[in-house]
C-alpha cells in the first residue's frame, strides 16, 4: 500500500475500548462492510477512534452532524487531529431562512426571505474546492449538505488555471473571470469580485482570505502572487494558482438560452392544464412571475428564485436526483471511493430520512395554486435511497443507535469504557414540586447552581421549549446568577461563542432544549438538571435522556438531577442502562486499579473566522 495521506497528530494513544473499536471497525471496513456502528458512551473518545481510523485510510472522508453546533465542534476536533492535512466545514449558508410557502386557508404566500453567512458561503467554498484538487480531505457537514448544489462537472470546467510564463489576454481573462460569476470593482476587492489596474489583476477567490495578484507583460503572465487582503503584502510567489467560480451553480450562456427555451416549453403546459381546468387565477398568476424571471435569466443570467428552474439550468431529466455535496466526491470503478461517518446517527439518519418529503409537500402547494412550475420539484435534497446509493462505506457514531442502525449495522463496536476511567454520573429522581418543603424544581436547581457556581464549576439545566429556556434565562439574571441560553434560533457563530464562553466561566449556567443533547463536548459540566423529566415524549425519551445525562459524563464530579413526578418508562430504561454501563465501568477499574480523571480539553474557537 502506498504511503498514508492522513497524518494523525496527538499525545495520547488510543485506551479503554478504543484499540479493540478500532481494529473491529478496521475488519468491517476491509470486508467491504455497507454499515457498521461505532457505539460509544459520552466520553469515550469516539471522535478519537475514528480520527485512528481515518489515518489508516488513503481516502477522503465526510463527516455529517445533526445540527451546526455539533459540526463546529467536529470541525475543530478534526482539525486538531489532521493539523496537515485538508479539514472543512459545509453547512448551511443561512443565518435565517424563512422559505417560499402559500397557505391556501388564508389565501397568504410567503416570499422567500434568507440571509447569507458570507463567512459560511467561503467554508462551503473551501471544502468544494478541497474536493477538486487533492484527497487527504475531511468535510464536517451538517445533513444540509444533500440539498441541491449545482453540477460538479461544470464548477471544475468553469476555473480558471493560470501559469507563469503562459500566454494570457488581458481582455480574455478579464472576460473569463465575468463568465464564472466574479463581479469586476473599483473598491476594494471583496470575495467573490475582482480588479484591474493596467495590466495587473487582484481576483478574491470565495475560498480563502487573501487576494491572487496576475501581472501580465504584453499577452504574457509574467507574475503571480498570494497578496494579503487586509496589509497588501505579497505573502508568496506562485507558478500557476487554480481560481474556483465564486458560485456553486455556474451556467454558460448557451445553457441559459436553451433553459429558458425549456422553461417556456414547460410554461405553455401548465398554463394550458389550468386554462382547461378553469383556473385562471393561477394560469395568470404563473404566467406573469415564470415571464419575468425568464426577461431575468435572458438579460442578467440570473432571476430571484432561480434555484427552481436548475432542472433545466443543469439539463437534468424530471425526477432526477439533483447533485449535492456528495456529487463532489471521488468515484472509483462505479463506486464512491469514500468514507462516510455519521455522527449521532439516532438523530441524523432520521433527519436525512425526512427531508426530502417536507420539502416536497411545501413544493406541492406552491405549485398547485399557480406560483411555480412543476419543475420546481427538482430543486430538493435527495431521497434516502438516492442518499445510499451516493456514500461509500457508512460507520454510525452514538451512545444510542435508533432503529435504522440497529436493524442494517452488520458490525457494532462497543465503547463503554473511558479512556479516563471515568464513570456514568449517579442519577438522583428529585420531586417537581416537594409537598413537604414547599420546594418546586426551579427553587432546587437553583441551590443546586448556586453551590456548582461557588465551586468555579459548571451546570446545564434542559427545559421543555426554547420560551421556557429565555424565561428561566431571564428570571435566573434577575436572581444575580451568571446565565445564557441555547437553541436553533441562535445563529451559527453565536451558538459557537456561546459555548466557548460557557466554558471559560463567563456565566455558570447553561439552559438549553435540543442542542444541548447531542456530542456537546462540556468538560467543565458538574451538573445537569433535566426539569420535567416525567413528560414522555421525543424530548423526554430514553434516548434524548440519555445523552442529555452524557454531558455530565466528561467530569469526575459529574451529577444528574432528574425532576419527576412519576417514573416513566422512559426514565426506567434510562436508569437501568445506566447502571449497566456503570457496573461494566467499575468493574474495569477495579481491575486494572484505574482512578477515573477529568477531561481536560483545552478552550479554544471551534471555527476559523477570517477578516472580511
Amino acid at each position: 500500500m502506498s504511503d498514508k495521506i492522513f497524518q494523525l497528530k496527538s499525545e495520547f494513544e488510543p485506551a479503554g475500548d478504543q484499540p479493540t473499536a478500532i481494529k473491529k471497525l478496521l475488519q468491517g471496513l476491509n470486508k467491504d462492510l455497507s454499515f457498521q456502528t461505532l457505539l460509544g458512551v459520552t466520553g469515550s473518545g469516539k471522535t478519537f477512534t475514528i480520527a485512528n481510523i481515518i489515518k489508516e485510510l488513503n481516502k477522503p472522508v465526510l463527516v455529517m452532524a445533526p445540527n451546526k453546533a455539533l459540526a463546529a465542534q467536529l470541525y475543530r476536533e478534526y482539525k486538531n487531529f489532521f493539523p496537515n492535512n485538508a479539514v472543512h466545514y459545509f453547512v448551511s449558508y443561512y443565518d435565517y431562512y424563512q422559505p417560499e410557502a402559500y397557505l391556501p386557508i388564508t389565501d397568504t404566500y410567503i416570499e422567500k426571505e434568507a440571509m447569507i453567512n458570507e463567512e459560511i458561503d467561503r467554508l462551503r467554498h473551501g471544502a468544494t474546492s478541497a474536493l477538486m484538487t487533492r484527497r487527504d480531505v475531511i468535510i464536517v457537514a451538517s445533513v444540509s449538505c444533500i440539498y441541491n448544489l449545482g453540477i460538479p462537472t461544470t464548477y471544475l470546467e468553469s476555473t480558471l488555471h493560470l501559469e507563469k510564463g503562459k500566454p494570457m489576454v488581458r481582455g480574455d481573462l478579464i472576460s473569463q473571470l465575468i463568465k464564472i460569476q466574479f463581479e469586476r470593482t473599483n473598491n476594494d476587492v471583496n470575495r467573490g469580485e475582482f480588479r484591474v489596474r493596467g495590466d495587473v489583476l487582484e481576483v478574491r477567490p470565495m475560498s480563502e482570505n487573501i487576494i491572487y495578484r496576475i501581472e501580465l507583460d504584453g499577452q504574457v503572465v509574467s507574475k503571480l502572487s498570494v497578496v494579503d487582503n487586509v496589509t497588501k503584502n505579497i505573502l508568496e510567489d506562485l507558478s500557476e494558482i487554480i481560481i474556483f467560480p465564486p458560485k456553486h451553480f455556474v451556467s454558460t450562456h448557451p445553457q441559459i438560452e436553451q433553459a429558458i427555451k425549456n422553461i417556456k416549453e414547460e410554461l405553455e403546459e401548465r398554463l394550458a392544464y389550468f386554462n382547461k381546468e378553469k383556473l385562471y387565477l393561477e394560469a395568470e398568476r404563473l404566467e406573469r412571475r415564470t415571464r419575468y424571471d425568464m426577461e431575468m435569466l435572458h438579460s442578467l443570467g440570473y432571476c430571484h428564485g432561480i434555484e427552481n428552474y436548475s432542472r433545466h439550468l443543469t439539463g437534468k431529466l424530471a425526477g432526477e436526483a439533483p447533485d449535492s455535496l456528495l456529487a463532489y466526491f471521488p468515484w472509483v470503478n462505479g463506486k464512491p471511493d469514500f468514507l462516510t461517518i455519521i455522527d449521532e446517527s439516532h438523530i441524523a439518519v432520521p433527519q436525512i430520512r425526512g427531508m426530502y418529503a417536507g420539502d416536497r409537500a411545501r413544493k406541492e402547494t406552491l405549485i398547485k395554486y399557480g406560483w411555480r412550475l412543476p419543475s420546481a420539484l427538482d430543486n430538493r435534497p435527495l431521497k434516502f435511497n438516492e442518499f445510499e446509493k451516493r456514500v461509500g462505506q457508512i460507520i454510525f457514531t452514538t451512545a444510542t443507535p435508533g432503529e435504522f442502525e440497529t436493524k442494517n449495522s452488520q458490525a457494532i463496536a462497543e465503547q463503554i469504557i473511558r479512556p479516563t476511567g471515568l464513570i456514568d454520573p449517579e442519577i438522583e429522581v428529585r420531586p417537581v414540586f416537594d409537598k413537604e418543603t414547599n420546594y418546586s424544581q426551579i427553587n432546587d436547581v437553583m441551590r443546586e447552581v448556586e453551590k456548582i457556581a461557588a465551586s468555579g464549576e459548571r451546570a446545564i439545566i434542559n427545559t421543555l421549549t426554547k420560551k421556557q429556556a429565555e424565561e428561566l434565562d431571564q428570571y435566573l439574571q434577575s436572581k444575580g446568577f451568571k446565565s445564557n441560553y441555547l437553541h436553533s434560533d441562535i445563529k451559527t457563530f453565536e451558538r459557537t461563542e456561546i459555548l466557548k464562553h460557557f466554558r471559560e466561566g463567563k456565566f455558570d449556567v447553561l439552559i438549553g432544549v435540543n442542542l444541548l443533547r447531542e456530542g456537546l463536548d462540556l468538560p467543565e459540566v458538574t451538573l445537569v438538571a433535566i426539569l420535567d423529566a416525567d413528560r414522555e415524549g421525543f424530548l423526554r425519551s430514553q434516548t434524548s435522556l440519555m445523552q442529555t445525562m452524557g454531558r455530565a459524563a466528561r467530569n469526575v464530579s459529574g451529577k444528574i438531577i432528574l425532576y419527576a413526578d412519576t417514573i416513566t418508562a422512559s426514565m426506567e430504561k434510562a436508569i437501568a442502562e445506566v447502571e449497566r454501563r456503570r457496573e461494566k465501568q467499575l468493574a474495569y477499574n477495579k481491575k486494572y486499579n484505574i482512578t477515573p480523571k477529568t477531561i481536560i480539553k483545552k478552550i479554544e474557537d471551534m471555527l476559523d473566522v477570517a477578516e472580511k
